[in-house]
């Protein structure tokens, strides 16, 4: 539980709930999940028939930093089972006091259904970070020129990108281009159209064909070349950020390096974490096994028994024997993968997946943990 609030932030609370504007902010703490890893929802929005955003802050006044484009992740409860799950951060880091995400209702899903139902101002979760390494910080445009690229509910990292250009009015040339399948489906299409109207930043719609209100008259189709070379016949010079579902990031970077284009320039995220991450050779068991020990792993919940060699990632041994198990990074930085350790010990290396009070409690991130004994794990 966090501390009670100080003088300074039961103030505050209070003028928030009289709608009074505090002069505070730079004096207010960050917020810090490893303090107190509640976040507050402060208001829901609609943006698109099956799209909304959620607004949040800590519990007592905080400030929210973060780079644009970075993620959190969320610890829900859904019918008693704990999941994990990583969204991208649709606001700005500018604007301090929240932060949002923006998700899309899947059908047949399990945790975006249960947040448009359940989620609404008032309700209390669970979330670590802000972390990640797509961000327009950490790769910035040498030249100030940026091309924003997305499909989908891949808008929300970009946007948060766009949003700091615009508030921090940066010379920047920003040209985004955003895929969706009708007009009704565009989301934050009325915010970019006013952002548009500062110098500095364009909007290009594309859609795949009419809602049944509006007849599209823009771009039609799906991103193509020459689509891109009449909307941004500059694109070879931008800093290039992509974001949207894994066919459609194929695509762009197909597209992009079939026109010369300086893949060094080109960063991608991929927005759907609910999708089990492929195996690659980055974590997939050596071939060298019978030089080193070889132990067991029992996995409760499943009732599978595996053999793990002492150099090999517990999920990767796991996927080779043909378990699918939630993970999203496969490199200790979602959370996603956390699990119980029952017993027996493990060499783990994480980027920031896991609260040092968790690890202390038993838990594991087995896309990085390696046995050093047989294991027997809540999974």
């Amino acid at each position: 539980m966090s501390a009670s609030p100080t003088a300074d932030e039961a103030r505050i609370l209070s003028a928030r709930r009289l709608g009074v504007a505090t002069e505070l902010d730079d004096r207010l703490p960050e917020w810090n999940a490893e303090e107190d890893d509640v976040l507050v929802c402060r208001a829901v929005r609609q943006e698109t028939h099956d799209v909304k955003t959620f607004v949040f802050s800590g519990r007592a006044p905080r400030r929210h930093s973060y780079k644009p484009g970075q993620f959190i992740t969320l610890d829900l409860v859904i019918n008693g089972q704990a999941i994990n799950r990583c969204y991208t951060l649709s606001s700005s880091p500018t604007r301090p006091h929240l932060i949002a995400v923006t998700t899309k209702r899947f059908a047949g899903g399990i945790v975006s259904p249960w947040m448009h139902e359940t989620i609404k101002p008032g309700v209390e979760i669970r979330a670590m970070g802000p972390m990640g390494e797509f961000n327009c910080v950490d790769h910035a445009s040498p030249n100030g020129k940026y091309l924003l690229l997305s499909a989908g509910s891949g808008i929300t990292p970009l946007m948060s990108m766009a949003r700091s250009f615009h508030d921090l009015a940066l010379e920047t040339d920003v040209l985004f281009l955003h895929s969706a399948r009708s007009p009704a489906d565009i989301i934050f299409r009325d915010e970019q159209a006013l952002m548009a109207r500062s110098t500095g930043f364009r909007s290009v719609p594309i859609c795949e064909g009419d809602s049944p209100t509006e007849s599209w008259t823009g771009l039609r189709g799906r991103l193509s070349l020459p689509m891109l070379e009449l909307a941004a016949p500059d694109f070879r010079e931008r800093e290039v950020f992509a974001c949207g579902p894994a066919p459609y990031m194929a695509g762009v970077r197909a597209m992009l390096a079939s026109a010369g284009f300086d893949m060094s320039r080109y960063h991608e995220e991929s927005f759907k974490f609910e999708d089990l991450a492929p195996v690659d050779a980055a974590v997939s068991p050596p071939a060298n096994t019978d030089v080193v020990p070889t132990y067991k792993v029992e996995f409760t919940r499943s009732r599978r028994t595996i053999e793990v060699s002492a150099d090999t990632h517990v999920l990767a041994a796991a996927r080779a024997a043909g378990m699918r198990l939630p993970s999203s990074c496969t490199r200790g930085l979602c959370g996603t993968c956390k699990s119980k350790l029952v017993s027996g010990e493990v060499s783990m290396q994480h980027q920031g997946g896991i609260r040092q009070r968790e690890i202390d409690q038993g838990m594991v991130l087995i896309c990085c943990a390696k046995p050093l004994s047989d294991l027997v794990i809540d999974r």
